[in-house]
Parts: structure tokens; sequence; C-alpha cells
């Protein structure tokens, strides 16, 4: 069965850093598209970051574009999401979802998904 466990979240004041990970278990990421995805209070789910299994192809919301990085190490079974220049609106629910798809920011798009960890920008 696919696990995604998700770490990294936390609070921090605007203009910081976060890096959150997603670590893979009872399964290799190398194949699967993984996607990151964020949930504000009472706002739906958007995709914020997806790198493909193939070629490691990157691609980003408008919203992120120059403040996040996405990365993978296939030898960890990991994938990251660096967060620089946080802003209060980049408070949320952060997801990793992986599928084996080809890569895409909509949440219809995968199958898997990790239980979320927190990221509260605020000073």
């Amino acid at each position: 069965q696919v696990q995604l466990v998700e770490s990294g979240g936390g609070l921090v004041q605007p203009g910081g850093s976060l890096r959150l990970s997603c670590a893979a278990s009872k399964f290799s990421l190398d194949y699967y598209v993984i996607g990151w995805f964020r949930q504000a209070p009472g706002k739906e789910r958007e995709g914020v970051s997806c790198i493909s299994s193939s070629d490691g192809s990157t691609y980003y919301a408008e919203s992120v574009k120059g403040r996040f990085t996405i990365s993978r190490d296939n030898a960890k079974n990991m994938v990251y999401l660096q967060m620089n220049s946080l802003k209060p609106e980049d408070t949320a629910v952060y997801y990793c979802a992986a599928d084996r798809r080809s890569p895409s920011l909509w949440e219809s798009d995968y199958g898997y998904w990790g239980q979320g960890t927190q990221v509260t920008v605020s000073s």
C-alpha cells in the first residue's frame, strides 16, 4: 500500500523559509509524479508544484513561482519543497501526492495522498 508522510511544517515569520519533506514507504517514488498541494482555511485545495518521474521536470503555480523549489532524491525516496520568501497567504496545510500519470497541478490527477503538514506564516 502506498504511503506518503509529510514533515517540516511549522510557524515562520513573513520572509522566512521552510523545507517540507515527503517520504514514501512501501513503494518506490522513482516512477511516480509527485505533487505538492495546499489548502487554506475556507478554501479549496490547490496545486502548488509537481515534479515528473522521467526527467525531473518541475512545474509551479504562478503564486509560488520564483519562491518555491521542488526536488526529489530517489535514492532516499524523498521529495522536498523548499519554500522561501514566505507570505501570510502561504499559510495552509500542505499535502504531497503521488500518481503515475503525467505531471499535473490538478488534485483529481493524484490517487495517493499524505496526511498533510501545517505551515503558518505570521509575525
